[in-house]
């Protein structure tokens, strides 16, 4: 009885943490949000009054639906989907007038008018969004009660056209957003998960638990779910910056994060390397200096200073200070003796740490040269000389990524 208690309890407090995790979690998506709400609400607003009073259309049903369709396309698509919209809109009115006024309305007219708005979408080489807003838009024709007042098309094709105008204007002009904060958001689960298993690696290097780092490496595979929503992110930053005046300054901060994100993905797939090696190393029993440990961590660290300096718009002098102090245990490593797996490691140290320092803006033949001073015991000297490095990633001579495990030839 006793025992069935306790269990009763204890499912009742993992229920109410549970529950204020959720709550806690929901809240934070609402703040999240929030701007978006406000940009829906005020363009739905500005596309109703610019309809009724543009064209004195008592029932501009089409304006404030294109102003949120537009707002609720993806982050970085939404000059093509405000286009593939409006096309969208044109096909259902013109489709949907055309069979109300032949076969009225009912069921059996309101799907044939849906099946040939798709079809017709489709043939003239509509994507999803245009398909979609045909489809829908012909519902609305065939169920909603217009005015039939003659050629009707034209005005309500007009009503989208301002719909689509009045959330570009809210998006560049009333309320844009902050592109380096959608981009920032954006990366760190990415960056976050990556310092976290580096941190996990490291301490399960120390204590030599080979499961802890397997586990570790399990969890690193996640971070590539991140990247396609991290492009997205890339790709609205720019647009905002491009479109929205006041967002003007952040183009520089923008930039660094633009073009470091080819080398963050490639720290990402060397690190799963670098953690698939040390659970070899642990599970063979090589030796393992202390300093192999001290290496991952101080790379974790490097990661989690760069994502602070990106995040801030700032010249991200302590990560690239960082991973050079990481490639320099990763040299003491080496001098001390390890195995084949444990050099696969060091060598995975010191590429890694190469893809940050890249990531911070130097280019690829001085961050080989410093790579090669650091480890060669001067890592104070090539933190001094990376100081010296511009803050901003050079938008040329991009290097191809890693493919699989490399040598300490960086």
């Amino acid at each position: 009885m006793d025992l069935d208690r306790e269990r009763i309890a204890n499912l009742a407090k993992e229920f109410r943490n549970r529950s204020r995790a959720t709550v806690r979690d929901r809240w934070h998506a609402v703040r999240f949000n929030l701007v978006l709400a406000l940009q829906a609400a005020l363009a739905a607003a500005l596309a109703w009054l610019g309809s009724h009073e543009l064209l004195g259309n008592p029932s501009p049903v089409f304006a404030p639906i294109s102003a949120i369709g537009t707002l609720a396309s993806s982050v970085g698509q939404r000059f093509r989907r405000t286009v593939e919209m409006i096309f969208g809109i044109a096909i259902g009115i013109g489709l949907g007038d055309a069979l109300v006024f032949a076969a009225g309305t009912g069921p059996w007219q309101l799907g044939l008018i849906v099946f040939l708005s798709i079809v017709v979408s489709i043939f003239l080489g509509g994507g999803p969004a245009v398909v979609t807003q045909a489809a829908a838009t012909a519902v609305l024709i065939a169920t909603l009660e217009m005015p039939h007042e003659a050629n009707i098309e034209f005005p309500r094709v007009i009503d989208a056209l301002i719909g689509g105008f009045a959330g570009l204007v809210v998006l560049a002009l009333l309320l844009p957003l902050n592109p380096l904060r959608i981009v920032d958001r954006a990366a760190r689960p990415a960056l976050g998960r990556l310092a976290d298993e580096l941190s996990e690696t490291a301490e399960a290097i120390k204590t030599r638990d080979a499961p802890r780092a397997q586990a570790a490496l399990d969890r690193l595979r996640q971070v590539e779910e991140h990247f396609q929503g991290f492009e997205e992110a890339l790709e609205g930053g720019r647009e905002t910056a491009l479109l929205a005046p006041v967002r003007w300054r952040r183009r520089g901060a923008l930039t660094q994060y633009v073009e470091s994100s080819e080398y963050i993905e490639h720290a990402v797939h060397n690190s799963g390397t670098l953690i698939r090696r040390a659970v070899t190393a642990l599970e063979d029993e090589e030796p393992i200096p202390e300093e192999m440990s001290n290496a991952v961590t101080m790379l974790a660290e490097a990661v989690r200073l760069l994502r602070r300096d990106l995040g801030h718009g700032i010249r991200p002098e302590a990560a690239r200070e960082q991973a050079l102090q990481a490639i320099g245990q990763a040299g003491r490593a080496y001098a001390e003796g390890v195995g084949f797996s444990g050099s696969v490691v060091i060598a995975q140290v010191r590429t890694t740490g190469s893809d940050l320092l890249r990531a911070t803006g130097i280019e690829r033949l001085e961050a080989n040269q410093l790579v090669r001073r650091a480890a060669g015991g001067h890592a104070g000297e090539a933190a001094a000389e990376a100081a010296r490095q511009p803050g901003t990633p050079p938008s040329t001579g991009r290097s191809g990524g890693p493919s699989g495990e490399r040598g300490p030839a960086r």
